[in-house]
């Protein structure tokens, strides 16, 4: 019962984490804003960094099963 609660949470935050980094990527390829009102390095940088926590939470979660 526990590796199916590790495989959903590590399923979804690896989603978000790969989805979050492609459209961060995406956004700054075409030089658009990743959030309004912000310095683009600095949102880009912590788009990022989100994505990267959120790939490394669901690479834990599967590692835990």
């Amino acid at each position: 019962m526990e590796s199916e609660s590790a495989i959903f949470a590590g399923l979804v935050f690896a989603l978000f984490g790969g989805g979050l980094l492609l459209w961060t990527a995406a956004r700054v390829r075409h030089r658009r804003p990743v959030a309004l009102g912000v310095s683009p390095v600095a949102s880009a940088t912590v788009a990022a960094l989100a994505a990267l926590l959120a790939l490394a939470l669901g690479v834990w979660c599967l590692t835990r099963l």
